[in-house]
């Protein structure tokens, strides 16, 4: 598989920003090793372009017409290979030359339909839509892997997602724009395309984990038969008594969940907690959003029930750092063989300055979806988070998004990112 070209920019001038994307975007398909026939495009606009999301995608389609498939979102910030646009106006497009019969753009008015065969899928959402989670559930369950990754769109005002299918919409659905708000849209992949991902945590345990011995509805009643708030307390090291130096404490803290539990006691496919210490990839965060003195029970912002699996967490630089390193590094493991050739070596081992993308790399493109309470000064500075994965991979073609929930597996997660490379 050849490079996918992608390109960004910023600028005041959505006209300006477009034109630098598309230099950027032919002059690439012009040089060897980069796919010259592209046909599905990736796009992602941060909030400011968004009142203009329309003209963005009709001029964007009408000077690449060889492309028949467009999907994409909106983000409070936008990411591409060792930089992140946040609280600016951006956009950024990736160019994936697929076969064909091995993909297909759903939405709304062009639904996923029976006859194709799905692997996997990217799934971009509305926030709003009702019934979210039991939507992404629905949607893995049609899927041969059961795998997702993606995220909810991001937005200060608006959301918006785009979806052109280039075999058309359902019969009866009438005309579409290809800009969408609400519901789900994306881009189904089949079996023929290989793709590896991976899910990073970016929030500590404070202590250990715990089985929820008693629940309702939202509320965490009893933690291995223990009032839950006095187990909160006790690892927060606060007490009622000074209310607000409880309160502050509380605030920092979530809620780690995991929702199956095995026989020996470990969790889904991975344990809660692991040996290093963090999180496992089966973890879902969840703001703590009250306390029930009454009861002694602790409020979360996600249905509970008994035999999950919980421990409180914080957010944690350096445990965000490190998974993410770590997730790379897996990524990298999983792709390169036993035995080098000399060509891949050498690319592997090429400094920062001379990593620039290869296909001897093993990755054709890279898609990124990061929480948005995750990015710039969380990991230590502008764009520290996108620096970390260059490092990691070298300079591979990467867009994406920084969204308001992730995408991955059959699960909504928080507080995560969630990383597929495309081989």
């Amino acid at each position: 598989m050849k490079l996918f070209p992608y390109a960004h920019a910023t600028h005041p001038q959505w006209p300006m920003a477009a034109g630098l994307v598309l230099a950027q975007l032919r002059a690439q398909m012009a040089l060897l090793g980069y796919a010259s026939a592209p046909t599905l495009a990736l796009l992602y606009i941060t909030d400011r372009y968004v009142p203009h999301a329309q003209e963005i995608l009709e001029h964007l389609s009408g000077e690449l017409p060889e492309i028949t498939d467009w999907a994409g979102t909106v983000g409070v910030g936008i990411a591409a290979n060792n930089v992140e646009y946040v609280d600016e106006p951006a956009l950024a497009v990736m160019l994936c030359e697929l076969p064909t019969n091995q993909y297909r753009v759903f939405s709304g008015v062009a639904p996923l339909g029976l006859a194709f065969e799905a692997h996997s899928a990217l799934v971009h959402a509305d926030p709003q839509t009702p019934d979210l989670p039991e939507l992404i559930a629905e949607l893995a369950e049609r899927t041969d892997s059961g795998y997702l990754f993606g995220g909810l769109s991001s937005s200060r005002g608006k959301s918006v997602q785009f979806a052109v299918a280039g075999d058309g919409n359902v019969k009866g659905q009438g005309a579409a724009s290809g800009v969408f708000s609400g519901g789900l849209s994306g881009v189904a992949f089949g079996p023929g395309i290989r793709m590896v991902s991976r899910v990073t945590q970016g929030c500590l345990p404070v202590a250990r984990s715990h089985q929820v011995t008693a629940a309702e509805h939202n509320v965490v009643l009893a933690l291995d038969g223990e009032p839950a708030l006095d187990v909160l307390l006790r690892e927060l090291d606060v007490t009622l008594e000074q209310p607000r130096e409880a309160l502050l404490a509380v605030r920092a803290t979530l809620a780690g969940l995991t929702e199956r539990r095995g026989l020996s006691g470990a969790t889904g496919d991975l344990p809660a907690i692991t040996r290093t210490g963090n999180f496992g990839s089966d973890v879902l965060v969840r703001h703590i959003i009250g306390l029930d003195p009454a009861r002694y029970g602790i409020a979360l912002a996600s249905p509970v029930k008994e035999g999950m699996e919980l421990a409180f967490c914080q957010r944690n630089v350096q445990a965000a750092r490190a998974d993410l390193m770590r997730i790379c590094a897996e990524i990298r493991e999983e792709l390169e063989p036993q035995e080098l050739a000399l060509e891949f070596a050498t690319a592997l081992a090429a400094s920062e300055a001379e990593s620039a993308p290869h296909p001897a790399r093993g990755i054709a493109g890279a898609i990124y979806v990061s929480c948005a309470g995750r990015g710039g000064e969380h990991f230590g500075g502008p764009s520290a988070e996108m620096q970390i994965i260059r490092r990691a991979l070298g300079d591979v073609p990467l867009v994406g998004f920084f969204a308001g929930g992730e995408i991955a597996r059959n699960h909504l997660y928080g507080y995560t990112g969630v990383l597929t490379v495309f081989t």
